[in-house]
């Protein structure tokens, strides 16, 4: 008897102690997606073409999963083009064959070939999503990635009633791969899209809700070209998470979002049912030159069980597409929750400072071939004036096998070569830029600041920056000419907002600080696709530390050739 009832004390405290443990002891799980790459048949704006798709839908499958969960998704390519696929914004510790973008990480998934990325959610929880990473394959290849925090863990808000993915995406009539194909050949700028869609839709988007619920809407703008103003007609919503970081809650009728960002918000509905129908709406920011999509999408909030059908329709005011005022003002709302639980680890201290400018150029136009660029050239884009060439194999893993002699080099400059007044009337003719594949290479753990600039050459322009497999802190941001002797002083180190994706304001600069904690190639670039196209990325190698969690392991067997 005695022995049994040491037993059952035994069995009494470990389950007690489990009960006791922390909720963030709680192992993730394992989860398994299979992504079929196929053609489908759409119809949109009363005409049809066949678009590239996920398992035939547009937008493609919602990915749910946990902080702390294991991702497996395996892609089969059934389509003429090659693919890849990034999953936006999540951190890929330690798993960089993962991370998705073409000739940086990987080749591509060529037509009836496969390959399954394998990573797992650390420290992030939110909206993040993913999205064809090869030419202008995204403006239909997309989709929302939900990640909930882990088991027994709240929001640090009252949890919502329902939640909503919102994706905010573009439509163009005509084949995206022969509209950036001929921008390419001739150097003219591609041609704009006829709409912008919510879900896929540019027009019949229906968002339902009750009375006295508040519902958290999950925004992603996953427009190929051009960040947008959103809004929801007589409602305010309030801010909570910016690309899966929580931030310091605030309330706001619109919201500015570029490509790549994702932003949580919660709305609360009205108390009682009101007699009105509301319009959702979002239209472009844009104070560049050339052609734009200047429509304006427009979906409904509608109230459940109104059983009246002739109620005024109200529509929002959003601002004007060249309101320069407004992006900046959102983007200083933005902050960290910077507690205990959810800690801002800023870089305090900086190893590297780096100043990029951002902005277009041109190339000059091959012999016998008329070009459609500015001046008879064509257009390119660059940071610090290189504009970057895409090597014809993946550089992580020439990098990976000491293989980089003659793919890339490590000259890329810190500085621009030829400093002058960056946004004022550029005092040269001379917009033609360099061409190479340069990286910056950085040792493991470096603490890093950077400041990114925009440039008026061939006009002045907003341009998101992405950084793939870091999250970074955007510690400052101007209009002008950044200041190295005065705008530091002004940069905030308490709480600033984490973000994967951050625009560089028209005719200003952002600062951002990051810590060089994951090894691997990292691609840099801007998310609007043209600039993409022309030139304007970069890549960070990120070399191995000396512990073996800080080491890249080696690819995985069905990593794609070239």
């Amino acid at each position: 008897m005695a022995t049994t009832s040491v037993i059952l004390l035994s069995l009494l405290f470990l389950f007690s102690s489990l009960c006791l443990m922390p909720s963030h002891a709680h192992a993730g799980i394992t989860r398994h997606y299979k992504f079929d790459i196929k053609m489908q048949n759409v119809t949109r704006l009363c005409s049809s073409k066949s678009i590239v798709t996920v398992n035939g839908k547009f937008p493609g499958p919602r990915i749910v999963t946990r902080e702390g969960d294991r991702l497996v998704i395996k892609v089969v390519n059934h389509v003429q083009y090659n693919i890849t696929i990034h999953w936006h914004g999540v951190r890929q510790l330690q798993s960089g064959w993962a991370d998705g973008p073409s000739y940086i990480t990987q080749c591509p998934i060529q037509t009836g070939q496969s390959y399954v990325y394998n990573f797992t959610i650390t420290g992030q929880r939110g909206t993040l999503w993913w999205h064809a990473h090869f030419s202008w394959l995204r403006a239909t290849v997309y989709g929302p990635i939900i990640i909930r925090p882990k088991l027994n863990v709240p929001y640090p808000f009252k949890k919502p009633y329902k939640e909503v993915p919102i994706m905010l995406g573009e439509w163009f009539k005509g084949d995206t791969e022969a509209i950036i194909a001929q921008s390419l050949q001739t150097g003219a700028g591609p041609n704009a899209s006829e709409a912008y869609t919510i879900n896929g839709l540019p027009d019949t988007f229906k968002l339902k809700v009750k009375p006295g619920k508040t519902y958290l809407l999950r925004l992603i703008n996953a427009a190929l070209n051009d960040e947008l103003f959103f809004s929801i007609a007589n409602h305010t919503v309030t801010v909570v998470d910016a690309d899966a970081s929580y931030v310091k809650p605030f309330n706001t009728d619109i919201l500015f979002i570029s490509p790549g960002q994702t932003t949580n918000v919660l709305l609360k509905t009205k108390p009682h049912f009101p007699n009105a129908t509301y319009f959702i709406e979002a239209r472009p920011y844009f104070t560049g030159q050339g052609t734009i999509d200047n429509t304006t999408v427009a979906g409904v909030l509608q109230y459940q069980q109104n059983s009246n059908t002739n109620l005024p329709v109200l529509r929002p005011t959003l601002p004007q597409i060249n309101d320069t005022t407004f992006p900046a003002n959102f983007s200083t709302k933005l902050r960290s929750l910077a507690n205990s639980d959810y800690p801002a680890n800023v870089p305090q201290s900086v190893d590297k400072r780096f100043l990029f400018t951002v902005g277009l150029g041109s190339n000059p136009c091959p012999e016998n071939q008329t070009c459609q660029g500015p001046n008879g050239s064509k257009f390119a884009a660059s940071i610090n004036n290189v504009s970057f060439t895409l090597p014809s194999t993946a550089l992580l893993q020439v990098h990976y096998f000491g293989m980089a002699n003659g793919v890339y080099t490590t000259d890329f400059p810190s500085f621009p070569l030829m400093p002058f007044n960056y946004t004022a009337n550029p005092p040269f003719n001379h917009t033609h830029v360099g061409n190479g594949t340069k990286v910056v290479v950085l040792p493991f753990n470096t603490s890093v600041e950077l400041v990114m600039q925009g440039t008026t050459i061939l006009g002045a322009e907003s341009h998101p920056l992405h950084i793939h497999g870091f999250n970074f802190y955007v510690v400052g941001l101007g209009s002008g000419n950044f200041d190295p002797s005065n705008d530091p002083a002004n940069f905030n180190l308490l709480d600033p907002v984490e973000r994967n994706t951050a625009s560089v304001p028209s005719g200003g600069w952002v600062a951002i600080r990051f810590q060089a904690d994951n090894p691997g190639v990292w691609f840099m670039h801007c998310h609007l696709d043209v600039h993409l196209s022309w030139g304007l990325r970069m890549a960070w190698v990120v070399m191995d530390g000396k512990l073996p969690n800080q080491k890249l392991p080696p690819p995985p067997s069905d990593l794609p050739k070239c």
